[in-house]
């Protein structure tokens, strides 16, 4: 799995070899956002573009766009390494993070 990220979003990348592009989408916000190009430099334009256009959007319609981390903020390389495990593990973020959490904080209160 590829990841991006631009001023706070992130994108997840795929190769679609049928139509020999880069496709990538806004991750974690429920609104579909999308983006392709032929290449990475173009790609990387593209997913930019996304971002800038969803924010412009949100403001003409009077929407606030969402935020892709909702709940807190961590390092966006830890939420990148998170991510992937939760995708490798079959489940959202939210719910291998949650997981996680619990774990952690039931070895807290038992320690």
């Amino acid at each position: 799995m590829n990841v991006m990220s631009f001023k706070g979003h992130f994108a997840r990348v795929d190769y679609d070899g049928e139509d020999g592009l880069f496709v990538g989408r806004l991750a974690g916000i429920n609104d579909v956002v999308g983006f392709h190009a032929e290449t990475v430099a173009d790609l990387k334009a593209a997913f930019e573009a996304a971002v800038e256009d969803y924010v412009a959007t949100c403001a003409r319609i009077g929407k606030e766009p969402e935020n892709p981390i909702p709940v807190f903020r961590v390092d966006p390389a830890i939420h990148a390494k998170a991510a992937l495990a939760a995708q490798l593990a079959g489940k959202s973020l939210n719910q291998w993070a949650e997981e996680a959490l619990r774990a952690a904080a039931q070895r807290g209160v038992m320690a």
